[in-house]
């Protein structure tokens, strides 16, 4: 990924909140050839001293084909909230831009054994079922909706490689920069306003870093 050096994120600590934050990712591969993808839900898990994605497949989508080497290198994808900047939120004559979060994660894939798989699926489960009043965890289910585990694929990916891109208007002035987050509050679709969350999330740690060049 092409990262201009005043966008790169190299915190660990920070890039590892954000996929868990933002984990409905895009896997991508190639399969006879040809580049191939799914979007799905990819967890970050540790395991020892090695840091893992994993995540599953339907049976009947051959993605998941191009891991049986045990080596398939992998990217993928996660992303966070972004939006369209216009130039006129300045105050000098510029270019529209696009402001927005990205993690590409590069590593090995690999087939998970059922043993695996059903682990994963116990972590999946809490995770997204475990504050509710009537939670759907995997020790609840019944023998029969537990057989549709056979329609799935288990993936694992162990991590070779993070980077992280967030473009959040860090070549501003301080006065542009607020200006952005202003304007982005009275936009009307959702990502934009939460863009405006993330900035101001990041004011603090932006200033002295303002007004950098693209």
């Amino acid at each position: 990924m092409y990262i201009p050096k005043y966008f790169t994120v190299t915190d660990i600590d920070e890039i590892i909140d954000f996929i868990q934050k933002n984990s409905f990712g895009t896997i991508v591969s190639t399969f006879e050839n040809k580049p191939i993808a799914t979007h799905l839900p990819l967890e970050l898990r540790k395991q020892g001293d090695d840091y893992y994605i994993t995540g599953h497949l339907a049976i009947n989508n051959p993605q998941w084909k191009s891991f049986e080497s045990q080596n398939e290198n992998v990217l993928v994808i996660y992303q966070g909230p972004h939006a369209y900047i216009s130039s006129s939120w300045y105050s000098h004559e510029n270019v529209p831009t696009w402001n927005y979060q990205a993690v590409h994660v590069y590593g090995t894939a690999s087939i998970m054994n059922k043993t695996e798989l059903e682990e994963d699926l116990i972590l999946l489960l809490k995770k997204y079922e475990g504050h509710r009043d009537n939670p759907v965890l995997w020790e609840n289910l019944s023998a029969q909706t537990k057989k549709q585990i056979k329609g799935i694929v288990g993936i694992k990916i162990k991590i070779q490689e993070l980077q992280a891109a967030y473009k959040l208007s860090q070549n501003r002035n301080e006065e542009d920069y607020l200006n952005i987050i202003e304007k982005l509050e009275c936009e009307g679709d959702l990502s934009s306003k939460q863009m405006a969350k993330v900035m101001k999330r990041r004011i603090k740690n932006k200033k002295g870093e303002l007004g950098k060049s693209e």
